[in-house]
């Protein structure tokens, strides 16, 4: 991966980051959080990752944000100097919802020992 990749995608996290903190009204988007930024090698495509406080608000943030994307791209394009805006795609981040499985799974192991060794 390139060095240059890496910064742009760093400035595009910390911008939609800012867009969405001071410009975005909506208050379905507060706990919300961009947990990483991939864009691909030719720099017309970039894939954000979000992290949503409240699980049971997923789909609706996702909604509301795939709805102001346009909105979210042209904000961005006043704040970066890049020759081509990239254009942006949501997601969800699970990352955090398969640790706490693999957390849960891991303590249930132990507690299943626990009880063993009592036997």
């Amino acid at each position: 991966m390139s060095h240059r990749i890496d910064k742009i995608e760093h400035l595009i996290k910390e911008e939609i980051s800012l867009i969405f903190l001071y410009k975005m009204q909506d208050p379905a988007l507060s706990l919300l959080t961009i947990t990483n930024v991939k864009v691909s090698p030719d720099l017309k495509l970039a894939k954000v990752y979000l992290s949503v406080f409240d699980k049971g608000k997923r789909e609706l943030v996702l909604e509301r944000i795939n709805a102001s994307t346009g909105f979210i791209r042209t904000e961005l394009a006043h704040r970066i100097t890049i020759r081509y805006v990239p254009e942006l795609k949501f997601f969800i981040d699970d990352t955090i919802d398969y640790v706490e499985k693999i957390e849960n799974l891991i303590k249930k192991i132990h507690s299943d020992d626990d009880k063993q060794g009592e036997s």
